[in-house]
Formats: structure tokens, sequence, C-alpha cells
């Protein structure tokens, strides 16, 4: 009787802990997700809130669903959003493979340091979090101004002889970025590389591998799961960045997020804004879902 009781509490337990983080993401990710869809869906209204109801209520009896495509239409005829959408993928791509270049070898050296070290760097890599994200995209726009401490650095230095422009454009960007989110691409990549098994890398010494050849064909693709996992940290917030293509770009550099604020405060359109946005989402889920449905289709065909 005591055992059969313990089992069913273990049960009740156990479908508890599965349906909280179920709830979690139905309130916080689910339900905004629809509320932006059924937005995208409406007509631009001069009211509060500006866009027209999706239930009409007003004959009575079962309610009218009124679903306006227009704004849909309206992104795939303006060349503005696809230019901007292209724009903002190339950028967030250049982005991740630069933080995975830069970021693949510092990981490595981390987990190859001693234990002291080793803490050491990585609290040089968590530090940046202990500051405002914004105040740390102000210090960027000063060292890249054109009387910034570069510039005169430069020409202190007698490098250059009047100060380059690396603001208010895109290199300016992707410096921003590639600073901002270069920890979530480490740390991901050092999780993964510390569970490696070191003697992999010996036994193939000892068969007379080359460290290139070791390295490719043994390291990389243990340590595939921590490129994609950084690679999805880095990729998917910098596509819709807004705060450093505003700050460092200047406005002169189109991304998908400049565009989302300028829709939603400055035009007051919320049914584009809110298309804008379900599109971008479908951008980068659709990929996402489409890759961990092969994955696993691979996996079950190894099993």
């Amino acid at each position: 009787m005591l055992a059969r009781l313990l089992r069913k509490m273990q049960s009740k337990w156990r479908t508890i802990v599965i349906v909280i983080p179920f709830i979690w993401l139905l309130l916080f990710f689910l339900a905004p997700f629809f509320i932006v869809g059924k937005i995208s869906l409406a007509e631009l209204k001069i009211a509060s809130p500006p866009f027209t109801e999706m239930f009409d209520w007003k004959d009575g009896g079962f309610p009218k669903i009124r679903l306006v495509f227009d704004n849909y239409l309206y992104l795939w005829e303006d060349s503005l959003y696809f230019r901007t959408y292209l724009n903002s993928l190339k950028i967030s791509i250049i982005s991740t493979f630069i933080c995975l270049l830069i970021g693949y070898p510092i990981a490595y050296g981390i987990v190859r340091s001693g234990p002291i070290t080793k803490q050491l760097l990585l609290f040089a890599v968590i530090l940046p979090f202990w500051t405002s994200f914004l105040l740390r995209v102000y210090a960027w726009m000063g060292l890249l101004a054109d009387q910034g401490t570069i510039n005169n650095l430069l020409i202190w230095i007698g490098l250059i002889d009047e100060p380059i422009r690396m603001l208010y454009n895109e290199f300016a960007v992707y410096v921003g970025i590639v600073y901002t989110y270069m920890p979530f691409m480490i740390l991901p990549l050092y999780a993964n590389m510390e569970k490696l098994d070191g003697t992999l890398n010996e036994a193939a010494a000892d068969l007379g591998s080359k460290p290139t050849n070791t390295f490719f064909n043994v390291t990389l693709p243990l340590t595939m799961p921590g490129i994609i996992a950084g690679s999805l940290l880095v990729f998917i917030p910098a596509t819709g960045e807004y705060v450093i293509p505003d700050l460092l770009g200047g406005g002169n550099v189109l991304m998908i997020g400049r565009l989302l604020f300028n829709e939603f405060s400055a035009n007051t359109d919320w049914p584009l804004a809110s298309a804008v946005a379900v599109v971008l989402l479908i951008l980068l889920v659709l990929p996402m879902t489409i890759y961990q449905y092969y994955q696993g289709k691979a996996t079950e065909a190894e099993a």
C-alpha cells in the first residue's frame, strides 16, 4: 500500500515538473506570439489600440472573423523590407562566423589552461555581464568616433594622418555585435570541450595523425554540438538587434530591429510591424525546426 502511494506521488511530481515548463512557454512565448499574429491580420485604425478587432460582435449571435492579409502582401511588394531582412541575415551570419573564429580558440585555450588560470579566464569572459549593455555600447561609440580613442592613438603613433571613419557604418555594427555576443559563443564551446576525452587526441597522435588532421577529424566533429549551440545563441539575437545598429550604426545600417521600432513607434502601424515580427520569427524558427527534425531522424537511424 505504501509503495503504491509512493509511486503515485512520484508520478504526480513528475507530471508537475513536466507541466510547469509547458505552462511557462504557453504564457510567455506562445500567448504573445498569437497576440502578435492576431494583430498582423488586422487593419490600421486611428484608435487605441491602433488596429481593428479580429472578432466582430456588432450583429449579435456568432462573431464574424475578419482576417486581413494585406500587411503580408505589402511586405512582399515593398523591396525595403526584403532588403532589410537580407541585410539583417547577412550581418548576423557574418558576425556569428567572426565570433566562432575568435571564440573557438579562446574556449580551447581556456580548457587547456591550468585550474587557477582557467577560473581567471572564465571570470574575464563573464565580467562584461556585470556592466550595463547600454553603457558598453556607448563606450564603443567613444572608442570608434572620429575624435575617439582609437583614432587619436593611431594619429599619435603616426599610422594615419587623419581620422578613419569607423562609426555610423556596418563596421561599427559588426564590432558591437561581435563584442557583445562573444561570451555566448565561448561559454557553450567551453562547456562542450570540457567534456571531451583528451586521450582521443593522444591516440590519434600515436597512430601517426598530424595535429591538423587530428583537429579536423577528431576535435572538430566532437565539438560540433557546442558550435551549433553557440552559433544559435549569437545568430538569433543578432538578427533582431536594435540598440547596436541604432547607436553604432547611427540609423545608416538597415536591420529589422530598427525597422520594427520605426513601424511600432514612429509610424504607429502595429499591424504592419506585427507582420514584420511574425515573418522574422518564421525565418529564425523554421530552419532550426527542420534541423532538429533531420537530426532526430539521423539519431534514430544510428540507434
